[in-house]
């Protein structure tokens, strides 16, 4: 069985792909933002291999959530799925950071850099993703006017690219983005047309199964389908722009392969 590691998982679909996960025998690490947060985790507290705290919008405690994995042990797989949808304005962390690009962008990929590497790595992004398309000249929206829908589909276009770019950077590792679909959680609303356990499969088939269909690399999934994702997401110059973007406003190196 496998042990792995979800961010996000004290409700939504982070909660649904833990539940779905432990029910399947494997070990799972939970994520909570807070101490207060961990305690809506129920008797997912009692099944869980860990817990780890700390709020993604923090670098500092970013960081520390690395490390607290880190001393659990290697995990076999990592799914990405904490996220936030759209913020009536810019907002800024303690380290002047756009909330949106904080937790959506920049939180995953300090956490692929710091966390010991696994076999396989989950990223959940959105069909809005699609359109993210354009610039990284302000990345951190500290010059344009903030538009909230727009910070959010880059975000999700960014996480892509990242999974793309990780792919092609470590080979060994299994790098996937999914797009969960508009489900029915806290985020989503409960006219959303696709059920939790609908939205949370393809991430828990990708981390877990040992299907010839799911291991492989460098690709973008819905519905356990395979998808065509924004020409950008696909540009390893484009990738390579993101990362070196991501590198300086963190001061986290991606390793090499």
């Amino acid at each position: 069985m496998a042990t792995i590691f979800i961010t996000g998982s004290t409700d939504g679909l982070g909660r649904a792909a833990a539940q779905s996960l432990l029910d399947q025998g494997h070990r799972v690490v939970l994520h909570a933002r807070s101490a207060d947060r961990s305690n809506a985790l129920g008797e997912l507290r009692a099944r869980a291999q860990g817990i780890v705290v700390g709020d993604l919008s923090s670098a500092v405690e970013t960081k520390a959530i690395a490390d607290q994995v880190n001393a659990i042990g290697r995990m076999d797989a990592i799914i990405h799925n904490a996220g936030v949808y759209t913020r009536p304005g810019r907002g800024a962390t303690a380290e002047g950071h756009a909330e949106t690009l904080a937790i959506n962008t920049l939180a995953p990929y300090m956490l692929t850099a710091l966390i010991e590497r696994p076999g396989r790595l989950v990223y959940l992004s959105s069909g809005l993703h699609r359109g993210g398309e354009g610039s990284l000249d302000d990345i951190d929206w500290t010059r344009r006017p903030w538009d909230s829908a727009k910070a959010y589909a880059e975000s999700k276009l960014h996480v892509v690219a990242l999974a793309f770019a990780v792919a092609r950077r470590w080979p060994n590792v299994l790098c996937n983005a999914v797009d969960p679909g508009w489900v029915r959680t806290k985020m989503g609303g409960a006219g959303a047309p696709v059920d939790i356990e609908t939205g949370a499969r393809t991430q828990t088939w990708l981390a877990a199964s040992k299907d010839p269909a799911a291991l492989v690399s460098g690709r973008y999934w819905h519905h356990l389908k395979q998808q065509q994702p924004a020409r950008e997401a696909t540009d390893p110059k484009f990738q390579a722009e993101l990362i070196d973007r991501l590198s300086k406003l963190t001061g986290v190196e991606l390793p090499e392969a």
